[in-house]
Protein backbone atom coordinates (compact mmCIF):
# COMPACT_ATOMS: atom_id res chain seq x y z
CA UNK A 1 0.00 0.00 0.00
CA UNK A 2 2.10 3.08 -1.23
CA UNK A 3 2.33 5.54 1.59
CA UNK A 4 2.72 8.99 1.70
CA UNK A 5 3.65 11.37 4.54
CA UNK A 6 2.84 15.27 4.37
CA UNK A 7 4.68 17.38 7.44
CA UNK A 8 2.36 20.21 8.11
CA UNK A 9 -0.81 20.91 7.82
CA UNK A 10 -0.87 24.71 6.51
CA UNK A 11 -2.70 25.67 3.46
CA UNK A 12 0.47 24.32 1.46
CA UNK A 13 0.39 20.46 3.55
CA UNK A 14 -3.50 20.67 3.02
CA UNK A 15 -2.87 21.36 -1.13
CA UNK A 16 -0.39 18.71 -1.43
CA UNK A 17 -2.67 16.53 0.75
CA UNK A 18 -5.69 17.44 -1.61
CA UNK A 19 -3.81 16.89 -4.98
CA UNK A 20 -2.36 13.24 -3.81
CA UNK A 21 -5.86 12.36 -3.01
CA UNK A 22 -7.47 13.32 -6.35
CA UNK A 23 -4.28 12.01 -7.86
CA UNK A 24 -5.08 8.33 -6.81
CA UNK A 25 -1.79 7.42 -6.91
CA UNK A 26 -0.65 6.81 -3.01
CA UNK A 27 -3.21 4.84 -0.93
CA UNK A 28 -2.70 5.68 2.02
CA UNK A 29 -2.07 9.90 2.68
CA UNK A 30 -0.63 10.81 6.49
CA UNK A 31 -0.89 13.69 7.09
CA UNK A 32 1.05 15.54 10.29
CA UNK A 33 1.20 18.41 12.09
CA UNK A 34 2.17 19.04 16.02
CA UNK A 35 -1.76 20.78 15.90
CA UNK A 36 -3.14 17.24 15.21
CA UNK A 37 -6.82 18.86 15.66
CA UNK A 38 -6.19 20.78 12.23
CA UNK A 39 -4.45 17.69 11.02
CA UNK A 40 -7.29 15.84 11.32
CA UNK A 41 -10.18 18.28 10.12
CA UNK A 42 -8.73 19.20 6.91
CA UNK A 43 -8.51 14.99 6.73
CA UNK A 44 -12.01 14.60 7.79
CA UNK A 45 -12.38 17.63 5.56
CA UNK A 46 -10.83 15.24 2.11
CA UNK A 47 -12.27 12.35 3.21
CA UNK A 48 -15.93 13.47 3.62
CA UNK A 49 -15.38 14.81 -0.18
CA UNK A 50 -14.60 11.11 -1.62
CA UNK A 51 -18.31 10.89 -1.56
CA UNK A 52 -18.23 13.22 -4.33
CA UNK A 53 -14.73 12.93 -5.80
CA UNK A 54 -15.02 9.00 -5.86
CA UNK A 55 -11.58 8.45 -4.46
CA UNK A 56 -10.26 5.77 -1.92
CA UNK A 57 -7.13 6.86 -0.45
CA UNK A 58 -6.87 5.90 2.68
CA UNK A 59 -6.38 9.35 5.28
CA UNK A 60 -5.19 9.57 8.92
CA UNK A 61 -3.93 12.61 10.56
CA UNK A 62 -1.52 12.79 14.11
CA UNK A 63 0.78 14.98 15.60
CA UNK A 64 3.18 12.29 15.80
CA UNK A 65 6.52 12.94 13.44
CA UNK A 66 7.13 9.12 13.89
CA UNK A 67 4.48 8.14 11.72
CA UNK A 68 6.74 9.02 8.54
CA UNK A 69 7.49 5.42 9.66
CA UNK A 70 7.05 2.85 6.74
CA UNK A 71 5.95 5.89 4.34
CA UNK A 72 7.54 5.71 1.19
CA UNK A 73 7.40 9.36 0.32
CA UNK A 74 7.90 12.33 3.11
CA UNK A 75 6.82 15.78 2.00
CA UNK A 76 7.99 18.61 4.58
CA UNK A 77 5.19 21.21 3.98
CA UNK A 78 4.69 24.31 6.04
CA UNK A 79 2.95 24.63 9.91
CA UNK A 80 -0.58 25.13 10.88
CA UNK A 81 0.13 28.27 12.43
CA UNK A 82 -0.01 30.89 10.19
CA UNK A 83 2.04 33.09 11.81
CA UNK A 84 5.21 30.26 11.23
CA UNK A 85 4.47 29.27 7.43
CA UNK A 86 6.59 26.64 5.84
CA UNK A 87 9.00 24.81 7.94
CA UNK A 88 12.45 26.52 8.17
CA UNK A 89 15.42 27.93 10.26
CA UNK A 90 16.64 25.63 13.16
CA UNK A 91 13.09 24.58 13.75
CA UNK A 92 12.68 23.19 10.59
CA UNK A 93 16.30 21.78 10.48
CA UNK A 94 15.72 19.65 13.50
CA UNK A 95 12.58 18.25 12.51
CA UNK A 96 14.19 17.16 8.93
CA UNK A 97 16.98 15.42 11.02
CA UNK A 98 14.08 13.31 13.07
CA UNK A 99 11.96 12.90 10.09
CA UNK A 100 15.17 11.50 8.12
CA UNK A 101 15.79 9.46 10.94
CA UNK A 102 12.54 7.55 11.54
CA UNK A 103 12.07 7.35 7.33
CA UNK A 104 14.73 4.76 6.86
CA UNK A 105 15.57 5.56 3.78
CA UNK A 106 12.25 7.46 2.07
CA UNK A 107 12.70 10.28 -0.43
CA UNK A 108 12.51 13.35 1.64
CA UNK A 109 10.90 16.24 -0.97
CA UNK A 110 10.82 19.76 0.48
CA UNK A 111 7.93 21.76 -0.87
CA UNK A 112 8.34 25.39 0.05
CA UNK A 113 9.71 28.25 -1.55
CA UNK A 114 12.07 29.02 1.16
CA UNK A 115 13.67 25.58 2.23
CA UNK A 116 16.47 25.46 -0.19
CA UNK A 117 18.55 26.32 2.66
CA UNK A 118 17.27 22.99 4.63
CA UNK A 119 18.21 20.77 1.79
CA UNK A 120 21.64 22.72 1.78
CA UNK A 121 21.95 21.94 5.21
CA UNK A 122 20.81 18.32 5.12
CA UNK A 123 23.23 17.30 2.29
CA UNK A 124 25.62 19.23 4.39
CA UNK A 125 25.35 18.13 7.68
CA UNK A 126 23.41 15.61 8.43
CA UNK A 127 24.77 13.75 4.91
CA UNK A 128 21.60 13.16 3.53
CA UNK A 129 22.57 10.87 0.47
CA UNK A 130 21.93 13.91 -2.80
CA UNK A 131 19.54 11.29 -4.57
CA UNK A 132 17.05 11.21 -1.47
CA UNK A 133 16.17 14.72 -1.29
CA UNK A 134 15.21 17.56 -3.52
CA UNK A 135 13.34 20.43 -3.34
CA UNK A 136 9.89 20.24 -5.76
CA UNK A 137 9.96 24.46 -6.11
CA UNK A 138 11.31 24.86 -9.29
CA UNK A 139 8.90 22.51 -10.97
CA UNK A 140 6.16 24.48 -9.67
CA UNK A 141 7.67 27.94 -11.09
CA UNK A 142 8.15 26.10 -14.36
CA UNK A 143 4.47 25.31 -14.54
CA UNK A 144 3.48 28.60 -13.86
CA UNK A 145 6.14 30.31 -16.47
CA UNK A 146 4.75 27.98 -19.39
CA UNK A 147 1.05 29.17 -18.24
CA UNK A 148 2.09 33.00 -18.86
CA UNK A 149 3.64 31.76 -22.38
CA UNK A 150 0.67 30.12 -23.30
CA UNK A 151 -1.21 33.33 -22.18
CA UNK A 152 0.74 35.54 -24.23
CA UNK A 153 0.44 33.23 -27.54
CA UNK A 154 -2.18 31.64 -26.79
CA UNK A 155 -2.41 28.12 -26.99
CA UNK A 156 -2.32 25.30 -24.50
CA UNK A 157 0.77 25.44 -21.11
CA UNK A 158 1.11 21.49 -22.31
CA UNK A 159 2.22 23.05 -26.33
CA UNK A 160 5.21 25.12 -24.32
CA UNK A 161 8.68 23.35 -24.05
CA UNK A 162 11.05 25.12 -21.48
CA UNK A 163 13.49 24.23 -18.65
CA UNK A 164 14.57 26.02 -15.59
CA UNK A 165 18.02 26.06 -14.02
CA UNK A 166 19.30 28.38 -11.12
CA UNK A 167 17.80 28.62 -7.66
CA UNK A 168 15.75 31.47 -5.71
CA UNK A 169 17.09 34.85 -6.01
CA UNK A 170 19.10 33.40 -9.21
CA UNK A 171 16.43 31.98 -11.59
CA UNK A 172 17.66 31.24 -15.46
CA UNK A 173 14.95 30.54 -18.10
CA UNK A 174 16.47 29.06 -21.08
CA UNK A 175 14.32 31.02 -23.68
CA UNK A 176 16.49 30.19 -26.60
CA UNK A 177 15.85 26.72 -26.17
CA UNK A 178 12.40 26.82 -25.76
CA UNK A 179 9.45 25.81 -28.01
CA UNK A 180 5.85 26.33 -28.57
CA UNK A 181 4.13 24.05 -30.29
CA UNK A 182 7.38 22.37 -31.79
CA UNK A 183 8.82 25.85 -33.27
CA UNK A 184 11.52 27.26 -31.45
CA UNK A 185 9.85 30.30 -28.83
CA UNK A 186 11.54 32.99 -31.32
CA UNK A 187 9.95 31.94 -34.07
CA UNK A 188 6.84 32.76 -32.38
CA UNK A 189 7.47 35.76 -30.39
CA UNK A 190 9.11 38.57 -31.15
CA UNK A 191 12.47 39.46 -28.81
CA UNK A 192 10.53 42.14 -27.77
CA UNK A 193 7.55 40.42 -26.81
CA UNK A 194 10.07 37.70 -24.87
CA UNK A 195 11.57 40.54 -23.01
CA UNK A 196 7.96 41.89 -22.31
CA UNK A 197 7.41 37.92 -20.67
CA UNK A 198 10.48 37.35 -18.95
CA UNK A 199 10.14 40.39 -17.36
CA UNK A 200 6.70 39.25 -16.17
CA UNK A 201 8.12 35.61 -15.45
CA UNK A 202 10.32 37.41 -12.97
CA UNK A 203 7.90 38.64 -10.52
CA UNK A 204 5.97 35.29 -10.13
CA UNK A 205 8.43 33.78 -7.22
CA UNK A 206 7.43 33.36 -4.55
CA UNK A 207 4.62 31.13 -5.59
CA UNK A 208 1.15 29.96 -4.15
CA UNK A 209 0.56 27.42 -2.09
CA UNK A 210 -1.62 25.53 -5.13
CA UNK A 211 0.49 24.97 -7.61
CA UNK A 212 3.38 24.24 -5.45
CA UNK A 213 1.17 21.48 -3.22
CA UNK A 214 0.54 20.77 -6.64
CA UNK A 215 4.08 20.55 -8.43
CA UNK A 216 5.31 18.45 -4.71
CA UNK A 217 2.27 15.71 -5.38
CA UNK A 218 3.07 14.77 -8.64
CA UNK A 219 6.94 14.82 -7.74
CA UNK A 220 5.62 12.28 -4.92
CA UNK A 221 3.87 10.18 -7.65
CA UNK A 222 6.94 10.10 -9.82
CA UNK A 223 8.87 8.80 -6.98
CA UNK A 224 5.88 6.34 -5.96
CA UNK A 225 5.64 4.78 -10.00
CA UNK A 226 8.80 5.23 -11.03
CA UNK A 227 8.40 8.22 -14.37
CA UNK A 228 10.24 8.48 -17.53
CA UNK A 229 9.17 12.45 -17.24
CA UNK A 230 11.76 14.99 -16.65
CA UNK A 231 10.53 16.89 -13.11
CA UNK A 232 13.06 20.28 -12.61
CA UNK A 233 13.89 20.01 -8.86
CA UNK A 234 16.43 21.55 -6.74
CA UNK A 235 19.08 19.08 -6.03
CA UNK A 236 22.90 19.44 -6.13
CA UNK A 237 24.52 21.22 -9.34
CA UNK A 238 27.20 19.20 -9.39
CA UNK A 239 26.49 15.35 -7.93
CA UNK A 240 29.58 14.36 -9.75
CA UNK A 241 32.09 15.86 -7.80
CA UNK A 242 30.53 14.71 -4.18
CA UNK A 243 29.13 16.00 -1.34
CA UNK A 244 28.75 19.65 -0.48
CA UNK A 245 28.71 22.36 -3.29
CA UNK A 246 25.68 24.52 -4.52
CA UNK A 247 22.20 23.86 -5.22
CA UNK A 248 20.73 24.43 -8.80
CA UNK A 249 17.69 23.78 -10.38
CA UNK A 250 17.84 20.92 -12.85
CA UNK A 251 16.06 18.42 -14.52
CA UNK A 252 16.03 14.88 -13.01
CA UNK A 253 14.20 11.33 -13.30
CA UNK A 254 12.40 10.16 -10.20
CA UNK A 255 12.03 6.60 -8.47
CA UNK A 256 11.62 4.74 -5.49
CA UNK A 257 14.86 6.03 -4.37
CA UNK A 258 14.37 9.77 -5.21
CA UNK A 259 16.30 11.18 -7.88
CA UNK A 260 16.85 8.13 -10.44
CA UNK A 261 19.24 10.34 -12.51
CA UNK A 262 20.17 13.60 -13.52
CA UNK A 263 19.68 15.05 -16.73
CA UNK A 264 21.90 17.12 -18.47
CA UNK A 265 20.00 20.81 -19.36
CA UNK A 266 21.33 22.01 -22.74
CA UNK A 267 22.23 25.69 -22.48
CA UNK A 268 22.99 28.40 -24.67
CA UNK A 269 26.73 30.10 -24.09
CA UNK A 270 25.40 33.26 -22.49
CA UNK A 271 22.95 30.95 -20.00
CA UNK A 272 25.75 28.84 -19.34
CA UNK A 273 28.41 31.55 -18.36
CA UNK A 274 25.24 33.49 -16.17
CA UNK A 275 24.99 29.60 -13.97
CA UNK A 276 28.55 29.27 -13.58
CA UNK A 277 28.86 33.05 -12.33
CA UNK A 278 25.66 31.82 -10.11
CA UNK A 279 27.64 29.06 -8.88
CA UNK A 280 30.86 30.49 -8.11
CA UNK A 281 32.84 28.56 -10.77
Amino acid sequence: MPSVAVVGAGELGGSIAQALVAGGTASRVVLIDATGSVAKGKALDLLQAGAISGHHVRLEATGDPMAVAGCEVVILADVADAARGEWRGDDGFALLGRLYHYSSGAPLILAGPSQHELVSRALGELHVPHRQIFGSAPEALLSAVRAMVAAEVPCSPSEVGLGLVGRPGGWIIPWSEGTVGGYAITRVLTQARLARLEGRCAQLWPLGPTVLGLAAARAAEAVLIGSRRAFHVLTMARPERGPGGPLTSRPVCLGPIGIVEHLTPYLSSRDSVSLDTLLGD
